[in-house]
């Protein structure tokens, strides 16, 4: 039987002011993690054609991008490197002076209380596309943690405050985990990819990146997107494993899982609006069919509502003024 006209629903939505006050999720800059790529042979900040307003950055004009995100207040950038050479190991991504160890070093110069986040992956800097190891065709995973053992060091040797392995190679939690606490990083925490899956909103992001897969696709080590329970079972592994905070990734597609993970995790958890989510929305925006700033609100709540505690998102400086 219902209770109306005693109960009235829409008595609590009247205002801006009471629909603020009874607001179930809330929005906050200091939950805005911005992904950055820094390339190793720019000159001039170059903008990824499919992701509009972002841009692939020279280590020479990087500090003028930290300082503006400093300013609006974001506490956190993910960096992704673009090195000039390649091979078949990714000798660059665990290179003492290479491009993301000298981008750490230049952020911690211009903004030293800015957290720097570094993915940990070797697709951007092998001459394959792939995140591990090739022999005969296929990714070796034993042999890859190695690699990305001495990758996370050399960022965090760097001066990097966490490090984020996205790999999805069995295992490199731990690795990654033991290498750190051996060598006196035991401080050092680790944000895992843990759910992440083989999506096709990542389009943009290897022309961002430049690690496009030279053959076959990457579906051998990261998740199937038809798979929930799996995702679970990741989470646990890299938990037990050592990792600080799990992640879910893409985000839009997968909210069923955010709030899975979330309903079994007491962790930290984070989600990746990735780019192929980003463009779309930019897309639309462009060609006047959606309200791009009320879509962006609109859908990183709903992440939120999902479970995810902080956002790691390419719309993270457009938040970040809208909130002010």
């Amino acid at each position: 039987m219902s209770n109306f006209p005693i109960v009235r629903m829409r008595r609590t939505r009247q205002s801006d002011q009471l629909r603020g006050l009874v607001r179930e999720t809330h929005l906050s800059v200091e939950q805005l993690i911005y992904p950055l790529f820094i390339a190793e042979d720019l000159n001039e900040p170059r903008e990824i054609s499919s992701m509009p307003g972002i841009m692939q950055w020279p280590l020479e004009q990087l500090g003028h991008e930290i300082e503006r995100i400093a300013a609006l207040g974001i506490s956190a950038v993910l960096l992704f490197g673009i090195p000039s050479e390649k091979d078949e190991v990714g000798t660059q991504a665990y290179a003492s002076q290479g491009i993301v160890q000298r981008a750490i070093q230049r952020i911690k110069a211009v903004a030293p209380q800015l957290m720097v986040m570094t993915d940990v992956c070797l697709c951007e800097y092998t001459s394959h596309g792939h995140c591990g190891v090739i022999h005969n065709g296929t990714v070796q995973n034993d042999e890859s943690l190695e690699l990305l053992a001495r990758m996370a060091l050399s960022h965090v040797e760097a001066g990097a405050d966490l490090v984020a392995p996205s790999d999805m190679m069995d295992g490199r939690v731990g690795a990654i985990r033991h290498a750190l606490d051996e060598q006196g990083f035991s401080a050092i925490p680790i944000m895992a990819y843990s759910a992440k899956y083989a999506s096709g909103f990542y389009g943009p992001f290897r022309e961002a990146a430049g690690s496009a897969p030279q053959f076959g696709d990457r579906r051998s080590y990261q998740m199937d997107p038809a798979n929930v329970r799996e995702a679970l079972r990741e989470v646990e592994l890299d938990i037990a494993e050592g990792a600080d905070i799990v992640m879910v990734k893409p985000a839009l597609a997968y909210l069923d899982v955010i709030r899975q993970v979330r309903d079994h995790c007491a962790l930290p958890l984070a989600a990746y609006n990735v780019s192929g989510e980003y463009s779309m929305i930019k897309a639309a925006a462009q060609n006047g069919w959606i309200d791009e700033r009320r879509i962006v609100m609109e859908v990183l709540t709903g992440i939120r509502r999902a479970g995810a505690d902080m956002l790691i998102t390419y719309f993270a400086p457009d938040v970040a003024q809208w909130l002010k």
